[in-house]
């Protein structure tokens, strides 16, 4: 009873219940154009006296900033007057939407329509006027591939620059009747170093922090948003050719489309029907060094767009569900999900994926399901269940004498439980996973656990996990089972008065894993001090000490070379620094250093870069190296890994872009160039065109060339 008790009370209180803004039905018309000289302006509220929340959060802000809003039936409108300390260029990275936060002078504005404290929208630009969009999810998180259709505009004066925006009430979810929605503003100017926020957050928050969120306060029931359907048909046409093996070229021609429709207010459909993705950036390559698969994140948007109920269950080396599993070795044939608000308090999330058969690999048709609900309890904490059914249909691909290349079935079902205190200080999740799988049984489930206190000046990290041998999660991304693992960790922050540094301060941590019998199989023991500088410049050097007893024969250099066996036991100290430069500047650069021991008594020096200068906001060139050089004794040897990407942006406008990017890699022996030119011709349609080229490294030979032409439209009826 006390339990239910504090969770009521924490429920009808809010942090920053007191910064309350209304919002009026403006009674001209808007017109979005980056001037501040509309009447419905001078009729508005302003949300003024911004609060700095770094590089201190105990004062107000030193730029000024003014916001107001307004709406009509269609429409939320707002304007954002950002005030400049001293005249002077702004600065930015280019005109490239949902830009990089830290490297932009930006003004974004956080909408909690459920006033949850959870989940939400983000809008913005930066000063050149680069949209931003993106949906809010875990109280805090901006999930950038959320991709709508709304208007802005920027333009700049010698004492300010001003963002002006239209937002439908069809481009965002809420609930009819909800009168208050949470709310907050923030503004990032980096020549004076300065982040702020309306209502104020805590320095060690991001400003999307919806614990911290203000108040929208409307003077009527907003008006419902109506019909709203969108049809977003694509159609491509490409060549491709294969040199290695030879082969004759080859044309492709493909339509398929997407569908967006609002079931209520708060809960969306998405349909795809044979869905390409030909427009998606190439993987940025590693050095793969890992004795287990690597992680490369998803980049296709149909599973990105609210897919954090699904994406976000478990850790980052625990994850039950991982979309990337779905469809990259086979076609989609179409798919639906259906994700929304029930109420204040639920969430549901449903996702349905069919795809083709592959003669060629023997790969039956198989069909995905998984099901996610999730139940907000206490002030911004939530309770959620998934289940994931990946299903085989092995009579698609006749009877044959070879083997099929899938299970008959694997499914997976989770409970989850998030905690976020009211204010933040406290995080942290427990999940508990079970899989079913064909001739598996016993030892198939999972448990992991974390906690964090966060403050100004310390951080209390614990997390635990435990993997039985035969959890098996074939739509998600779990490298490895049969283990126990332990990682505390503790930070702890200074802050000088004065002089050039901000904040500084030591982590310690540690990670131990075992054997379900408590073996100690690996270790690793680290100290790392931090120097945040006033200008923005971050400088860490660590030190730390690793032992590793093999599972399996590794090669420690993934070339080929040789293995070192089974149940060798290897252990070693090294150290490293890292560095980050200050961002406003057009020239930025970071590096990082490591040396230390290795496998076998062997030694590695490993040393990156990331070089850039921009042309601002029109170009934007960089170039990343990684360099590896490993000494064992025979048959290793020396190796030596390099790992080198240039790459040019160009932004002639905010709709017409050009990326070029090659990466050489000569662990792979592969020299890869990505080419893509995308005009946004109207809101959210686009035309792309995709060149791509793979040689291998030594000899330079050419592997494949293909081109594709892509063209989509975003179509309300």
């Amino acid at each position: 009873m006390l339990l239910l008790l504090c969770g009521g009370h924490a429920r009808a209180q809010k942090k920053n219940e007191s910064f309350v803004l209304p919002i009026r039905k403006a009674q001209t018309a808007v017109n979005v154009d980056g001037k501040p000289d509309d009447l419905a302006w001078n009729q508005a509220d302003a949300a003024d006296s911004f609060f700095m929340v770094t590089p201190m959060d105990t004062s107000f802000a030193r730029v000024r900033t003014v916001v107001r809003m307004c709406y009509d039936n269609r429409q939320i409108y707002l304007l954002a007057v950002c005030y400049k300390q001293k005249p002077g260029p702004y600065s930015v990275e280019s005109l490239r939407r949902d830009f990089i936060f830290g490297r932009n002078d930006n003004f974004l504005v956080f909408i909690d329509p459920f006033d949850d404290q959870t989940n939400g929208f983000s809008f913005g630009a930066n000063a050149a006027g680069a949209q931003w969009d993106g949906i809010m999810f875990n109280g805090g998180n901006v999930d950038l591939n959320w991709d709508n259709k709304w208007v802005s505009a920027v333009t700049n004066t010698d004492d300010a620059w001003v963002f002006e925006a239209a937002i439908p009430f069809k481009t965002i979810r809420y609930k009819k009747g909800i009168r208050e929605w949470g709310i907050n503003f923030s503004r990032l100017d980096i020549q004076v170093a300065e982040k702020s926020s309306w209502a104020p957050v805590p320095r060690q928050f991001p400003t999307a922090s919806l614990a911290y969120s203000g108040i929208l306060k409307w003077d009527e029931e907003p008006p419902q948003a109506g019909t709203n359907i969108s049809l977003i048909p694509y159609v491509l046409g490409g060549l491709s050719k294969n040199f290695d093996p030879e082969s004759p070229r080859k044309f492709k021609a493909q339509a398929g489309f997407d569908a967006k429709i609002g079931i209520t207010s708060s809960m969306n459909l998405d349909l795809t029907v044979n869905p390409d993705f030909s427009q998606v950036e190439v993987d940025r390559q590693v050095t793969n060094l890992d004795r287990f698969e690597l992680f490369f994140p998803e980049r296709r948007q149909f599973f990105l767009e609210n897919g954090d109920q699904f994406s976000n269950f478990g850790y980052t080396n625990i994850r039950p569900f991982f979309s990337r599993r779905i469809g990259l070795t086979a076609p989609i044939i179409a798919g639906a999900r259906l994700s929304g608000k029930l109420n204040k308090d639920w969430r549901i999330g449903a996702m349905d994926m069919l795809t083709d058969k592959v003669d060629s690999v023997r790969t039956p048709m198989q069909n995905y399901t998984v099901l996610a609900l999730q139940r907000r309890v206490f002030a911004r904490s939530n309770i959620g269940l998934l289940f994931i059914n990946k299903q085989s249909f092995m009579n698609s691909l006749g009877k044959d004498s070879l083997p099929v290349n899938a299970s008959a079935y694997n499914r997976n079902i989770g409970l989850e439980y998030n905690l976020a205190s009211q204010n933040n200080l406290w995080t942290g999740k427990a999940i508990l996973l079970k899989s079913f799988s064909p001739g598996k049984s016993g030892s198939d489930w999972v448990h992991a656990a974390n906690l964090q206190y966060s403050s100004k000046w310390w951080t209390l990290a614990w997390q635990h996990e435990y993997v039985g041998q035969n959890y098996i999660a074939e739509v998600g991304y779990v490298p490895r089972n049969n283990y126990v693992k332990i990682s505390p960790a503790i930070l702890r922050n200074f802050f000088p008065s004065r002089g050039q540094v901000l904040s500084h301060g030591p982590r310690v941590g540690s990670f131990t894993f075992f054997t379900p019998q408590m073996t100690m199989t690996d270790h690793e023991t680290y100290l790392a001090y931090t120097l945040n500088f006033r200008k923005q410049e971050i400088f860490t050097a660590w030190v730390a000490y690793d032992y590793i007893k093999l599972l399996q024969p590794f090669d420690p250099t993934n070339s080929g070379k040789d293995t070192l066996a089974r149940g060798t036991e290897h252990s070693w100290t090294a150290f490293g620094t890292e560095f980050t430069s200050r961002p406003q500047n057009n020239f930025t650069f970071a590096f990082t250093t490591r040396y230390g021991g290795y496998y076998e008594d062997g030694t590695r020096l490993n040393l990156t870069t990331e070089i850039g200068y921009r042309f601002q906001p029109w170009v934007a060139l960089s170039l990343s190296t990684s360099y590896n050089d490993i000494r064992m004794p025979a048959p290793w040897n020396r190796t030596e890994l390099w790992l080198v990407g240039p790459r040019v942006d160009i932004t002639f406008t905010n709709t017409l872009f050009f990326t070029a990017f090659l990466q050489y890699n000569n662990q792979q022996n592969n020299i890869n160039l990505n080419t893509r030119f995308q005009w946004r011709y109207r809101p959210a349609s686009d035309l792309f065109i995709v060149y791509t080229d793979n040689y291998f490294a030594n000899p330079l030979i050419v592997r494949n060339r293909a081109v594709v032409l892509k063209l989509n439209y975003w179509w309300n009826p």
